[in-house]
């Protein structure tokens, strides 16, 4: 099949490469973010989807949004069988959807209906739940509310941060948007209607979502923390200064630790919760690179009566 391609992020390429590794489909073009400043030169680069796709020979397009009308013409010439959407990040206008003889599919990180939004794993991981997965769904007006042409599922293990299951997650469903595309073209797939009335829904994550709360239990911080890394990034405050974190190890059992109280040792930080406690793992203070905690912790010296997470007082800091 002739297939439009539309992604951005490196969770995009397993599908695009599957596409273009495929004997049966010819990728016709390829929709992307525009370039964008990245390193600390903050030089302009292509998004991932952008520099495989050129290195491949493909036709890419960065518009701003679907509704230019030059780009509706090309998406009209490209005369696709099929547009095939994975984390584009860009909505796709009523007018479009049915210029595809098969529509635009989508795939989605999560088991559809749950999870409907910009951050499907991350909220899962945040939410506890055991199990996740991947979706296959046309897409309509709604905000992932299409019919579902398949699913697989995937275990969220105890250690998983958003990356790593993001992850497994793009390489199992490169397989799975290959199998629904084999059966709209022999027209054995047939798409099931969601039921809205289970949906849930997984808004962006902004950067207010990484602060840690500490009064929260053991479980609930170390999912926090596994949920916004790589990004938005975990984070507290020493001394009134933010405190990057990176995964924690939980200690339920720990009970003698205030909320955000800290005991140092030789060779580990600790840090109380509302029940238990966590291990801290690496740590990047306010413009430095990332750290063991321990040594953090020799460097930094805090007082045994040092609360993370607590405002400094204004005498403090302007002493």
């Amino acid at each position: 099949m002739r297939v439009l391609f539309a992604g951005t992020p490196d969770t995009a390429l397993p599908v695009l490469n599957a596409l273009i590794s495929s004997r049966e489909h010819e990728v016709v073009g390829v929709l992307t973010r525009a370039d964008a400043r990245r390193g600390r030169g903050r030089g302009l680069s292509p998004s991932p989807v952008a520099a495989a796709a050129r290195a491949a020979g493909l036709e890419v397009r960065t518009p701003a949004n679907l509704r230019e009308p030059d780009i509706q013409t090309w998406v009209h010439q490209l005369r696709a069988d099929v547009a095939v959407v994975v984390a584009y990040g860009r909505l796709v206008p009523a007018a479009l959807l049915d210029v595809p003889t098969h529509g635009w599919i989508n795939l989605h990180f999560s088991l559809l209906p749950a999870w409907r939004g910009a951050a499907p794993v991350q909220r899962a991981v945040i939410a506890g739940d055991a199990v996740t997965g991947a979706s296959v769904f046309r897409l309509e007006e709604g905000l992932d509310t299409g019919p579902v042409y398949a699913r697989i599922t995937e275990a969220i293990r105890p250690a998983d941060t958003a990356g790593d299951l993001l992850a497994r997650l793009a390489e199992a469903g490169a397989p799975l948007v290959l199998k629904v595309l084999a059966g709209l073209e022999t027209g054995a797939v047939a798409p099931e209607p969601q039921d809205d009335a289970a949906a849930t829904h997984a808004p962006v994550l902004t950067s207010a979502d990484g602060r840690v709360d500490f009064s929260e239990s053991a479980a609930a911080v170390d999912r926090r923390i596994r949920a916004v890394t790589p990004a938005p990034g975990a984070h507290t405050t020493y001394l009134g200064d933010r405190l990057r974190l990176g995964p924690i190890t939980p200690l339920p059992e720990v009970t003698d630790l205030a909320p955000g109280a800290l005991h140092v040792t030789k060779h580990e930080v600790r840090v109380g919760t509302g029940a238990g406690a966590v291990r801290l793992g690496r740590v990047a203070p306010a413009g430095r690179n990332w750290m063991d905690a321990d040594a953090w912790a020799r460097g930094a010296r805090p007082a045994t009566d040092t609360v993370l997470g607590r405002p400094q007082p204004q005498e403090d800091r302007t002493a």
